[in-house]
């Protein structure tokens, strides 16, 4: 019970969804703040990112997982599985839309995954910025033909719009329960791990073609001093044909990534940050399962 008598819920809550529809967006906006990176490009996400979310009546645990889609590398494979594994543990399940492409294909395939969560399962109509009021209709009845009886509400991430209400049927649908984590915390991710994100997302941000989707990130050292924090870093990358891209002519590249990801990192710790970069070749690492292990995989 909290103060008031009313009572206080908590519980897991994993964000699914096929890749870019907006679900680190929508994390990072029900925190207020910036936990998952955020890029363009699809399979951003990798692993599980848990935010916290304490709240005077309830706390939630949200989890951000990899897009679901039909994989066929070894890579997006794991991903997959993690965006399952997270499904089948959670308490709720919250299937993001994309209501600026509308209901597609890929859409209509993660049904049979979504169905048989269907007494635990939330809908969030993302993006509806991008679209007329109207023009919702149809993707709403499209939602209710699909899944029936399942509690569909539009926001949009980017915006803020109607946060409020999908918090509100999120947290009504947890099931009663004390606080899991401190109400300080806002995240179980290390600030290594952190920091490994950050550097990723400029590569993401600030590369082409194959060379993002070959990269793993690990911080070697992370040592705070009177008012710095030194840390050295590698990017990983599978062929000695990507070095040279992420390195760029006479370095420009690596310092552009290194000094976006610095002014992030700064922004995280609260401290001025000394960071250097190394580029590393790892061959064939995303088809390894032993590396995808040691990457997080």
């Amino acid at each position: 019970m909290t103060e008031g008598g009313e009572v206080h819920r908590s519980g897991f809550v994993a964000l699914v969804g096929r890749p870019n529809v907006g679900k680190s967006t929508l994390l990072n906006q029900l925190l207020g703040q910036k936990l998952a990176i955020v890029t363009p490009k699809p399979q951003t996400t990798r692993g599980r990112i848990r935010g916290i979310l304490t709240l005077p009546h309830a706390q939630i645990v949200f989890v951000d997982t990899p897009g679901l889609h039909q994989a066929k590398t070894l890579i997006n494979r794991r991903m997959v599985q993690i965006a399952e594994e997270t499904m089948e543990e959670a308490d709720l399940i919250l299937w993001i839309v994309d209501a600026s492409e509308g209901l597609t294909e890929e859409d209509q395939a993660l049904l049979p995954r979504l169905q048989r969560f269907q007494d635990r399962l939330i809908i969030a109509l993302n993006k509806i910025d991008c679209r007329k009021p109207n023009e919702l209709i149809p993707i709403l009845a499209q939602l209710e033909r699909w899944i029936s009886q399942v509690h569909v509400v539009p926001i949009s991430a980017r915006e803020g719009a109607n946060i409020g209400e999908l918090l509100r049927v999120v947290t009504d649908k947890l099931p009663p329960g004390p606080r899991l984590y401190d109400p300080e915390t806002f995240t179980d991710q290390t600030e290594r791990a952190l920091v490994e994100e950050m550097i990723r997302e400029q590569v993401l941000l600030q590369t082409r073609q194959e060379v993002p989707y070959a990269v793993a990130v690990t911080v070697s050292s992370f040592e705070e001093k009177d008012h710095v924090v030194v840390i050295h870093a590698t990017i990983h990358v599978e062929r000695e044909s990507q070095k040279p891209i992420l390195i760029g002519r006479g370095g420009n590249k690596i310092k552009s990534i290194g000094q976006a990801a610095r002014e992030q990192i700064e922004l995280l710790l609260g401290k001025k940050v000394y960071l250097e970069l190394f580029v590393r070749v790892q061959e064939d690492w995303t088809k390894d399962p032993r590396r995808l292990r040691e990457f997080g995989l």
